[in-house]
């Protein structure tokens, strides 16, 4: 079974960006949030979860399975997804 990843970005994070380059040419299946272009309540509950995973609020934040990588990590994420 493939482990489920969520990805919280920020659309002007180049971080976030590399990030998402990796696990598209990985070929990874990902769900991406990107928090400032949500508004309202969405917005922050969205946050809510950053706050819950990752208190010092920075981007992006991954979710692979139950580990947390916080910042484009390419080596913990070849780690996570053994590749």
């Amino acid at each position: 079974m493939a482990l489920e990843i969520r990805i919280y970005t920020l659309s002007t994070c180049s971080h976030c960006k590399a990030a998402k380059e990796f696990l598209n040419e990985c070929g990874a299946s990902y769900d991406c949030i990107e928090l400032d272009l949500l508004a309202g309540e969405e917005r922050v509950d969205r946050l809510n979860e950053v706050i819950r995973y990752n208190p010092s609020i920075s981007f992006p934040t991954i979710l692979v399975g139950d580990e947390v990588i916080v910042g484009f990590q390419e080596q913990r994420l070849r780690e996570v997804l053994e590749l």
